[in-house]
């Protein structure tokens, strides 16, 4: 896969990304309207593209046109993509310095529906997808437990149910379920005896909460326009090439959230455009600590989005599964899971890097000093930079919630 097609293949991944993240940071989507909220759209993305890869007719059509890859070639196109991000965007670099990443993926199917072995090839070689075949006939429950034990393992231990009680039965022939878990250092860590309490508005305008605040002196990334501030919280890399940040979209309307998220999905290159390329001063610097574990069934979003076949009675799984039974097949439930933490903890940058950026900040005009403060409803992304991959989206409510 040429490194245009690539890069062509991730805008179109980050264009379902920021819709996905828009549906989920709406109002009227009770579960992300009421709480702070993180998910993984690659994660997703990842998932919905092993499916595809078991569909065939108008249902591979939908799913290859909701994940962005529209066009002749559009599955195969999916599916080295999922492969290159699965081998490098999401391998752990702990043991290098990096950030800690565990994924999950995998596909539970009924004894009496077994995959096609193309399938099978497929979704081990491109997706490094576990199979698994359960009886959901006869012990649905202790299916959901074993479900639940896989991705407890993968996830060492941090995500422990994504299958909630009552969500799988006998009829229930095919479950697909993914997480993934991000956890990286600062380049330059927060000191935590300055990490002080202070007001953080809430959405309603008329009430606030005592949150704590981290603070620094230090310069930092920072762009400001366009009624929206966005921070860049680089992470420290390890061995290898992959850059990942953190970034905080702040709206500088309190109640600015939701406008935001619609500006987001609608404007999928907003995030390149204010994304900041150098430090600058900093006069007040607030960023709440936060702490966010959340999951949904993700089957109504994306039927919000116009994905509606592979979940009904007129799917066609038919390159899945090899039997006359793949005609009343279609996957009963995507459900999904997603941590993220933020804290003071990091180490400090290479001196290379650091003496570039300045020597790059250096060469352009005296920057302003800018203020960022948190202290209010905002969006964040965590990104591999290179190759422009979002992992996780979210935004925070009440930075006291999950705490």
């Amino acid at each position: 896969m040429a490194t245009t097609d690539i890069r062509l293949s991730i805008a179109q991944q980050t264009r379902f990304a920021l819709r996905l993240a828009s549906t989920i940071s709406s109002p009227s989507n009770a579960d992300g309207a009421a709480s702070n909220a993180a998910f993984s759209p690659l994660s997703l993305h990842v998932a919905l593209s092993l499916v595809a890869a078991g569909a065939g007719g108008a249902t591979r059509d939908q799913l290859v046109a909701a994940l962005g890859a529209e066009g002749p070639g559009g599955a195969e196109r999916l599916h080295a993509l999922a492969k290159r991000v699965v081998q490098l965007v999401v391998a752990d670099a702990s043991v290098e310095g990096g950030p800690r990443v565990a994924f999950a993926n995998g596909l539970f199917v009924d004894t009496s529906t077994p995959l096609k072995p193309s399938f099978m090839e497929t979704a081990v070689d491109k997706y490094k997808a576990e199979t698994h075949s359960v009886d959901f006939q006869t012990k649905a429950a202790e299916v959901a437990g074993q479900v639940n034990s896989w991705v407890e393992k993968l996830t060492s231990g941090l995500i422990k149910e994504i299958l909630p009680g009552g969500s799988v039965d006998s009829s229930t022939r095919l479950v697909l379920g993914n997480a993934l878990y991000f956890k990286g250092a600062w380049t330059e860590e927060f000191d935590a005896s300055k990490t002080k309490d202070g007001e953080f508005h809430l959405l309603d305008g008329s009430s606030s909460v005592q949150a704590p605040f981290m603070t620094s002196r230090a310069e930092q990334y920072i762009s400001s326009s366009d009624n929206l501030k966005v921070l860049k919280l680089p992470y420290r890399q390890g061995g290898d090439p992959r850059r990942f940040s953190m970034y905080i979209l702040l709206p500088d309307a309190r109640d600015g959230l939701w406008n935001l998220a619609d500006k987001v999905s609608s404007e999928p290159e907003l995030l390149e455009k204010h994304t900041p390329t150098w430090k600058v001063p900093v006069g007040q610097f607030k960023l709440p600590k936060f702490k966010i574990s959340f999951g949904f069934g993700a089957s109504d979003l994306l039927r919000g989005l116009g994905l509606h076949l592979p979940f009904g009675a007129e799917a066609d799984l038919s390159e899945m599964v090899d039997s006359p039974m793949a005609q009343g097949l279609c996957v009963s439930s995507v459900f999904h899971r997603a941590f993220v933490e933020v804290n003071e903890e990091g180490t400090e940058a290479a001196a290379a890097t650091v003496s570039m950026l300045n020597l790059v900040s250096m060469q352009r005009d005296p920057p302003k000093m800018i203020n960022f403060v948190a202290d209010h409803p905002f969006m964040f992304m965590i990104r591999e930079d290179l190759t422009g991959v979002v992992l996780f989206v979210g935004h925070v409510l009440n930075p006291l919630l999950g705490a």
